[in-house]
């Protein structure tokens, strides 16, 4: 899920006010910790769907990828200092945290491409009730039930909540959904895999009591772990070293999850390990890589930028968008390198998918290898090729205008370290079901 974030005061102000100096977490950092990440389409997803086959999830999956697309154009972002809209899409990938004390255990979308950690909740009805518990235990609905008192107000924009709507925020999303509510803070817990949950106090979140579209009983929000100021990443802050990683599964393998880690358990090293630095842009949300080349076998395609420009920061990686999108100048040179070394028989694909072959009988993909600076990552045929059909198998990459973004079908079974205090980004090819 992608999200663009207009830049507003009251974060800002957040950011100023709001600390993390919880012993577990200081503990955190010494040692690093992970927390299970699971498809939406696994068995172990709330999301999962006994009656949808292989090729209706990988379907639904590329029309959530195209749909969020737009989401990423460098005009769509103000930069008023004033209440502004978080735009984001569906995303592909899920966390179990805990909000609140006593906690509540919600199902969260985990989304390198946006900012916000919000969860629905019933509506702040009385904004100025003084100690009032940000979240009703009693409440078993889906909707939980949220106050948001006058001290977590002037936390939140250094003054009294008024009828300004100084504490709300509002999402939409590029097939209609949206979400409006309540910025307030409160101690959200991730699970550990280590068995000890960690825990993290005033952390920035927003309670969405207006949501509709694709947001259901079975997931109640998001876990923005963009670079900006309010994602679960930046609020972490030295307490995990700007560090976290994730190993994304094959969607193959429903019944399995992964990992996600944080501090020094996401520290990226070993053999066969290559590293990109991160470049610096607006929006701070989104991590922009330079693509420098993509190599078909032995010929060498040299990438000549997208609308985030020709040089430094000219691709988005990002682990909610399903394929990989290129300019379609670009993208042409490349499907004509890939079916001139494809013998197989053409047919036709999805919509959006223009390179496909019947798959009923084997062919040999060739090997391709995506040259960032300074790391040059192998790609395996798992990467290149899906199955959208028992009998149609398509290119991973297609083109989208002007936009290049790196998405999480060619990611799969690597090990993927962010650093943002080295501003570096590490791939490590791994089996993700062993992670």
């Amino acid at each position: 899920m992608a999200a663009i974030v207009n830049p507003i005061t009251l974060l800002f102000h957040v950011l100023a006010i709001v600390g993390l100096s919880c012993l577990c977490l200081i503990e955190a950092q010494k040692g690093g910790f992970s927390v299970e990440l699971i498809h939406r389409d696994s068995l172990k997803s709330p999301l999962y769907n006994p009656l949808e086959t292989a090729s209706d999830r990988v379907t639904n999956a590329l029309r959530r990828s195209f749909s969020r697309v737009h989401r990423f154009k460098p005009n769509s972002v103000s930069t008023k200092e004033a209440e502004g809209d978080i735009i984001a899409n569906a995303g592909e990938y899920l966390l179990n945290i805990s909000i609140g004390s006593p906690a509540f255990d919600i199902v969260a979308i985990a989304d390198t491409g946006s900012d916000l950690i919000w969860t629905q909740c019933k509506p702040c009805s009385q904004c100025f009730q003084q100690d009032a518990p940000l979240f009703d235990p009693s409440d078993s609905s889906t909707y939980r039930t949220i106050s948001c008192s006058a001290s977590q107000c002037e936390n939140l924009k250094g003054s009294s909540c008024s009828s300004d709507n100084s504490c709300q925020y509002s999402v939409t999303y590029g097939d209609k959904s949206f979400s409006n509510g309540d910025l307030s803070a409160d101690t959200v817990t991730l699970a550990s895999t280590t068995g000890r949950p960690v825990a993290l106090p005033k952390t920035v979140i927003g309670c969405g009591h207006n949501n509709d579209g694709t947001f259901n009983e079975k997931t109640s929000g998001i876990i923005g772990l963009g670079g900006g100021d309010v994602s679960l990443i930046s609020q972490l802050g030295t307490t995990i070293a700007g560090k976290f990683s994730y190993c994304l599964l094959p969607i193959s393998q429903t019944g399995k999850s992964s990992k996600m880690n944080f501090g020094s358990n996401a520290i990226v090293s070993g053999n066969g390990v290559v590293s990109t630095p991160l470049t610096k842009k607006e929006p701070d949300t989104f991590y922009f890589l330079t693509l420098e080349a993509v190599s078909v076998g032995s010929e060498r395609i040299k990438f000549t930028g997208s609308v985030f420009g020709s040089d430094d920061g000219n691709i988005i990686i990002d682990s909610g968008t399903t394929l990989t999108l290129v300019p379609e100048e670009f993208y042409s040179q490349l499907e004509s390198a890939v079916s001139s070394q494809i013998n197989a028989t053409r047919v036709q694909g999805p919509e959006g998918l223009s390179l496909c072959y019947d798959a009923q009988t084997d062919f040999a993909v060739p090997d391709i290898t995506v040259h960032f600076t300074n790391a040059d990552v192998n790609l395996l045929p798992l990467n290149t090729f899906v199955l959208v059909s028992d009998a149609v198998a398509c290119f991973t990459f297609s083109s989208n205008q002007d936009f290049a973004i790196y998405g999480n079908l060619a990611q799969m079974n690597f090990l993927v370290g962010y650093d943002t205090e080295k501003q570096t980004v590490s791939f490590k090819p791994t089996d993700c079901s062993k992670n």
